[in-house]
């Protein structure tokens, strides 16, 4: 069985301009000891999905009206509030985007640190005290008991993200959701960064969610790649089946985009167009006005999701499986 289990899931948004549909009928798994990457352009509804994850979607206006959200089997969807906040950091964790918005500049690291602790298990101060620089060891910062004493304007943007990702991991969650942790990071931070995240699933069997636009994380850190558009996975299986074979031409198109060492070129192919408005979707395939290669048939007709081969499936009518089809 799946550690998560997404099926059929649907976040809607109301708004002045009508319904917006950020996630559209999204369905993936993550197995322990796995990492699944979710890729696509800003808007695409990445984070929409986390946050519907963890049922932290901007209520009123953003509901999640359909759909299974299965943790173990067990469904978060109909769970109370009160229900939810014994599974946020126990079971499931989430690290956000930037560091810079997620620590609270008034406290210590330390500080909030042991406020995640104490609202995920009983201790006195000093034993949560003792729990947290251990956290701190543990995402390897030097000197714990110093950093914290240390507000967050005294720590670098590596550090800072350390920081949060201690927090996530408090509760030994089983589950690991990455909101393009490493965002604010140069190069040499990134590299220790995930090589930091990879080692701490080694020893944790822990199952992520990696959510990313750069696709040489994903050649570093994931088994699984999802690439989403316009509220929908378009395209998902093995990291290097879809770098070797990608088959969705909005898949194409973003791996043409990024540059390669063995090629000078003077400049990147790019995607032209932009996305689709959500609360204004067209009714056949969403990427068709970009597509290179969109017929009358793809204006016309969402395509259904095909099986191209082990684990391997695409939503485009050129996976059809006989001629006739398209």
């Amino acid at each position: 069985m799946s550690l998560l289990e997404v099926r059929n899931l649907h976040t809607h948004l109301t708004t002045r301009w009508g319904v917006v549909r950020a996630v559209d009928g999204v369905s993936f798994t993550v197995s322990e000891g796995e990492t699944l990457g979710l890729v696509g352009e800003s808007g695409s509804g990445k984070t929409m999905t986390a946050l519907s994850l963890l049922r932290l979607v901007p209520e009123p206006a953003a509901r999640i009206v359909e759909g299974q959200i299965l943790l173990d089997g067990d469904d978060l969807v109909p769970k109370s509030e009160r229900e939810m906040r014994r599974v946020r950091g126990r079971r499931i964790s989430m690290i956000l985007q930037d560091p810079q918005t997620s620590l609270n500049p008034v406290f210590t690291a330390g500080a909030q640190i042991v406020e995640a602790l104490r609202a995920l298990r009983a201790g006195d101060r000093r034993s949560l005290w003792r729990r947290a620089e251990e956290a701190l060891r543990q995402v390897r910062v030097a000197a714990p008991a110093q950093r914290l004493r240390d507000y967050p304007h005294q720590m670098s943007g590596g550090m800072k993200q350390r920081v949060v990702g201690a927090i996530a991991l408090a509760g030994e969650p089983h589950l690991l959701i990455a909101d393009e942790p490493t965002t604010a990071l140069d190069a040499t931070i990134q590299l220790q960064y995930l090589t930091l995240l990879r080692d701490i699933q080694r020893r944790t069997r822990l199952g992520m969610l990696f959510i990313t636009h750069d696709f040489g994380i994903v050649a570093r850190m994931c088994d699984r790649v999802a690439v989403m558009y316009a509220g929908r996975i378009v395209e998902s299986g093995p990291v290097r089946v879809i770098f070797r074979e990608p088959r969705h031409p909005y898949t194409e198109a973003l791996m043409a985009s990024v540059p390669r060492l063995d090629e000078t070129v003077k400049r990147l192919p790019s995607i032209e167009g932009q996305p689709p408005a959500l609360h204004r979707l067209p009714a056949g395939c969403r990427f068709a006005p970009r597509c290179a290669y969109a017929d009358e048939r793809c204006r016309r007709e969402y395509p259904p999701t095909f099986a191209l081969g082990p684990a391997h499936e695409a939503a485009c009518w050129r996976g059809a499986p006989s001629p006739t089809s398209r």
